[in-house]
């Protein structure tokens, strides 16, 4: 790996780093709002990424599927945002808005950075909208990443709430979830999937800014 490799990944795992920052200050946030303050007393209610980084899903698996060759795909996850129901004002409803503002942050953030790109281009710093519009992307990944229903992935949370499963019965299944995740994410047809669903959500909101694909 060169110099100019090491450096692309290296602003790469920032960008990661940054976006799943956003993304669990989301569902503090949203948890503070709807009646629970239990991540706010932990700290959770922040933008300082040590408070959320995750050994497996912010440090170990990320730098691997960028510095390995092989891997040309990058998700990753934080440490979850702890979130007591009891307090929440409107349990189920609430409990959902609190796990969906997560990657709804993601969605909201790829949206600005393609913003960002479009002024970039028109300032004529095509450096800076290159990286922009490679941050809107993996912003976009982990928004439909982070949907899967598998833990500690968001989208097994709304499954939790809208079945009924007790925390309990979630807690015996999440146990495993990083091993499933991890094989999960070597099938190739769901890697193609996002990819796919990715790629086409960023040319629409392209659109939306008259942003030309071909810069």
């Amino acid at each position: 790996m060169d110099a100019r490799q090491l450096a692309d990944g290296l602003i790469m795992y920032l960008g990661l780093v940054v976006l799943l920052t956003f993304h669990e200050f989301g569902h503090a946030w949203m948890a503070w709002k709807s009646g629970d303050d239990t991540a706010r007393l932990q700290g959770r209610v922040s933008l300082n990424p040590l408070v959320h980084m995750d050994l497996i899903g912010t440090v170990i698996l990320p730098l691997l599927m960028i510095f390995v060759p092989a891997s040309r795909f990058l998700v990753g996850w934080a440490k979850p945002v702890p979130v007591n129901p009891q307090n929440l004002r409107n349990p189920k409803m609430d409990d959902i808005l609190v796990t969906l503002a997560g990657p709804m942050m993601n969605l909201f953030l790829a949206v600005i950075l393609v913003g960002l790109t479009r002024v970039a281009l028109m300032m004529h710093v095509n450096s800076a909208a290159i990286e922009c519009w490679k941050w809107a992307k993996l912003s976009l990944v982990l928004f439909f990443f982070n949907l899967l229903p598998i833990p500690p992935l968001d989208g097994s949370q709304i499954v939790r709430v809208l079945t009924g499963m007790s925390y309990s019965a979630y807690l015996q299944f999440a146990r495993y979830g990083f091993i499933v995740l991890i094989v999960v994410l070597q099938i190739p047809i769901l890697r193609e999937t996002l990819g796919a669903a990715t790629s086409k959500s960023q040319l629409i909101i392209a659109g939306w800014f008259g942003l030309p694909v071909d810069f």
